[in-house]
């Protein structure tokens, strides 16, 4: 499998990348959408449209910074197969999947980077990591719900200084209005980082396959086709993890929603910017806990929130050995 594929191989591992962006779509919805559904603001199934629409959109307004993080800068270019990105997208498809039917709030973007790590581990060792990225990627775990927990806190804290004389349904009514801009703004953040990481996965295949001639770049239409299929996804929604996210944690008003989405969004559109690829599951949940510790540390479900944690701190590893266990068994028939 490690020499040049048929077209036909090639397509059909195209498409498995592109399944895994469809079940990123459909894992992630919840990221999108939760606060705007919970504070009853939107119906679901609406929201699903509206999130959808703007994580199509995304492309349009950020550059390609987090694929080519993602295509060179997680493992070494020069060892990336057919095998390896085979591997790489069952890991993180499989542990998805699982975290998806227990309704666990993980990260898609971390479960793939896992996959990756596992793959290039399983192909040639410690070697393989470019650690620079993969630190980078690692830190941000770290980071993104620490950032938009405090960008949350701060954006609740100034706002209710600034609508201090207003009536609670006067401030109930604007924020109402005000959610539908950071619901869009948040899934742009969300379609803006998400569906690169895809893109530079197929794009790593292709380059790897000598489609892409002698330098690596994201041709459009691997552009179109990633932002197709997390659009699609996110239309499915993922109820499951809607209904963790947007109540279990803490209770929001239209109000915390705002800050949440918009704290959110802030965290994603730097780091998009800034090529990291960080996990929109992180993101919102820092600042859906950040709003809800503003309104009182008691009205936040800590305990859920420390299994969301235990979550994420299992993903990468989790998904690093089904990758390796997936190109240990394509080894054997190659």
């Amino acid at each position: 499998m490690d020499a040049t594929l048929a077209f036909p191989l090639l397509a059909a591992l195209i498409a498995i990348a592109l399944f895994f962006d469809f079940l990123n779509g459909l894992h992630d919805a919840a990221n999108s959408i939760a606060t705007i559904v919970s504070t009853r603001v939107l119906r679901p199934q609406y929201a699903v449209a509206w999130a959808a629409f703007f994580n199509f959109i995304a492309f349009l307004f950020f550059g390609l910074h987090v694929a080519e993080t993602l295509g060179t800068g997680i493992i070494d270019p020069a060892i990336v197969s057919p095998m390896v990105i085979f591997a790489a997208l069952m890991g993180a498809i499989i542990w998805n999947i699982v975290t998806w039917v227990l309704g666990i709030p993980s990260s898609s973007s971390h479960a793939l980077v896992g996959g990756l790590v596992g793959a290039g581990l399983a192909k040639v060792g410690w070697s393989s990591i470019v650690w620079s990225g993969l630190l980078k990627t690692a830190g941000a775990i770290v980071m993104s719900p620490m950032i938009g927990f405090l960008l949350a806190l701060f954006l609740v804290l100034v706002v209710s200084w600034l609508f201090v004389r207003q009536t609670p349904f006067a401030v109930d009514r604007t924020f109402r209005v005000l959610q539908f801009a950071s619901a869009s703004l948040y899934s742009l953040g969300h379609g803006g980082n998400d569906a690169q990481k895809t893109m530079g996965i197929i794009a790593i295949l292709l380059y790897s396959q000598g489609y892409l001639g002698g330098s690596f770049h994201v041709p459009l239409w691997v552009v179109l086709s990633c932002q197709s299929a997390m659009a699609l996804g996110t239309l499915f929604g993922g109820w499951r993890i809607v209904h963790t996210m947007g109540s279990k944690i803490t209770r929001l008003n239209p109000m915390q929603g705002f800050c949440a989405e918009t704290g959110g969004a802030l965290t994603l559109f730097a780091a998009t910017w800034l090529g990291i690829p960080v996990s929109t599951t992180h993101t919102i949940t820092g600042a859906i806990v950040g709003v809800g510790a503003a309104r009182r540390v008691s009205a936040v479900r800590w305990g859920l929130a420390g299994n969301i944690v235990i979550a994420w701190v299992i993903t990468l590893p989790a998904a690093a050995l089904i990758s390796a266990a997936f190109y240990w068994a394509a080894a054997l028939f190659n």
